[in-house]
């Protein structure tokens, strides 16, 4: 006989969006994001947003307070990013920010100081080519995400190999080109398996414990899934990328919900309109919900369509308050959920 959860906090409830296009192109300055890849949040509460457009770390808070950027790119010296992919604090608030390109690791404090860096690019034990996804453990080792080299690797905070496991395939343990990944309360590692339509769970040490997804549109099912988060009870969300939707499972991996993005204005986008009033009246007779035709109804266009909707949700993260925020690298912003 079989137990079923059963809890009075099972769904995806909307707080607040954050974000707007910033100004200037790729070289661009001040309030604003272009193609966020990633956030992370720091003990302190302040949200560190990755820009792989931009190629810089912007900081702001809940109250959409804009508080600085820095690692200004994009470029190769130290402190510079050139195509940034995903963001970890270790225990002692520093930030980590792995780049596809320049297939490393660069380390940060609160403040954007550069403080190092490691990686290069091979396929040998401890080599990267194109690190995707980062996070740590309770003990400050990091899980890289070798997502070329189809594996996962296990360093310590300052670079060196402590294990890696995957390879390419199918089966329990392999992957094919994983992204995301992030390590649970119990120190599992949980692992975006991008072109199987799944996540798959390990220990720390690399041994395979459980997977689920399959590749469709229906409830439970992925189509290219960037992101997972677990929060502090074990639920597991998943950013569902190819069906520009993010998605809400039991610690078993159980469907429970979903979301299609429920975006409202941001305080930034209400004072440039505030700025610009021709904006405001344009977007007053422009349809946030238009109704396609069935051969366009497809989930990325429905997307790009509809303002309100994630429109390539490649990342999600969760605070130490259970927060859900959904990085939306189309739309230049962010989405942030609450388990209720």
């Amino acid at each position: 006989m079989s137990t079923q959860i059963t809890t009075a906090r099972e769904n995806l409830s909307y707080t607040q969006t954050i974000g707007m296009i910033a100004a200037g192109g790729r070289y661009q300055a001040g309030r604003g994001f272009l193609g966020p890849y990633t956030l992370a949040t720091s003990s302190d509460g302040r949200i560190f947003v990755v820009n792989r457009g931009a190629s810089r770390v912007c900081i702001c808070d809940l109250d959409e307070n804009f508080i600085g950027a820095f690692a200004e790119g994009p470029g190769s010296g130290d402190g510079q990013l050139n195509q940034p992919t995903d963001s970890a604090f270790d225990s002692r608030d520093r930030l980590y920010v792995t780049d596809e390109a320049l297939h490393r690791i660069t380390i940060f404090d609160t403040e954007g100081t550069f403080l190092g860096k490691w990686g290069e690019k091979g396929d040998a034990p401890g080599q990267i080519n194109g690190p995707s996804g980062i996070a740590f453990d309770s003990e400050d080792n990091a899980y890289i995400v070798d997502q070329h080299n189809h594996r996962v690797q296990k360093f310590t905070s300052d670079g060196e190999l402590i294990t890696h496991w995957g390879g390419m395939g199918t089966g329990p343990g392999q992957f094919n080109m994983p992204w995301g990944v992030t390590v649970d309360s119990d120190d599992k590692v949980w692992v975006a398996d991008w072109r199987n339509d799944r996540i798959q769970k390990f220990t720390n040490d690399g041994e395979f414990i459980s997977e689920f997804g399959e590749s469709g549109e229906g409830d439970g099912q992925f189509n290219r899934p960037a992101g997972v988060a677990v929060d502090s009870e074990g639920y597991i969300y998943v950013g569902d990328w190819g069906n520009e939707r993010v998605q809400l499972f039991t610690p078993e991996g159980k469907y429970l919900d979903k979301s299609r993005g429920q975006a409202t204005l941001t305080k930034w986008t209400e004072q440039f309109m505030d700025s610009n009033p021709d904006e405001r009246d344009t977007r007053a007779i422009a349809n946030m919900y238009p109704t396609l035709p069935d051969h366009l109804n497809d989930p990325y266009r429905a997307s790009s369509q509809t303002e309100p909707y994630f429109w390539e949700p490649v990342a999600v993260h969760i605070d130490s308050g259970d927060r859900l925020y959904v990085t939306e690298s189309r739309r230049h912003r962010f989405q942030i959920f609450e388990r209720a």
